[in-house]
């Protein structure tokens, strides 16, 4: 009987939630992966491994933000997308991923989400404007 009243309040709390606005933005907290501030000496180490194709710049917003514009040498693969595991996973372990999005918060999820696929190379760098500022281009 115990087990019943609790499966109808979870059942009417699940219910009383539909068609309340989503939850404001929290902010990620990243855990176990590296995460870089890069300093313009930092941005020409990481714009030449990328040119080079020893790393791989991965921005992780949405195809919309990565439109409107993004760093050189990019690829977009969007964290939110069900796609996001197949696509990381076409990215060598062996090869430095170096991550951003816009503020740092998604490609901080990104790292740690790349450890529990067995990339143990996956940096967060942060935000694209922070990126920008200390030396990384624009894709123009």
């Amino acid at each position: 009987m115990k087990n019943v009243l609790i499966l109808i309040s979870l059942l009417i709390g699940s219910f009383a939630s539909v068609g309340q606005s989503p939850a404001p933005h929290t902010t990620y907290t990243q855990k176990n992966s590296p995460k870089l501030v890069v300093k313009p000496a930092i941005s020409k180490k990481i714009l030449h491994e990328v040119a080079s194709g020893k790393a791989y710049l991965i921005d992780v917003r949405t195809p919309e933000e990565y439109a409107e514009k993004h760093l050189k040498y990019a690829q977009n693969i969007n964290i939110r997308s069900e796609k996001f595991a197949s696509e990381i996973n076409t990215l060598s372990k062996k090869k430095k991923i170096y991550l951003y999005c816009r503020s740092g918060n998604r490609s901080g999820k990104a790292a740690d989400t790349l450890q529990t696929f067995g990339y143990r190379l996956g940096i967060n760098i942060g935000g694209l404007d922070s990126l920008v500022t200390n030396g990384l281009p624009l894709d123009r």
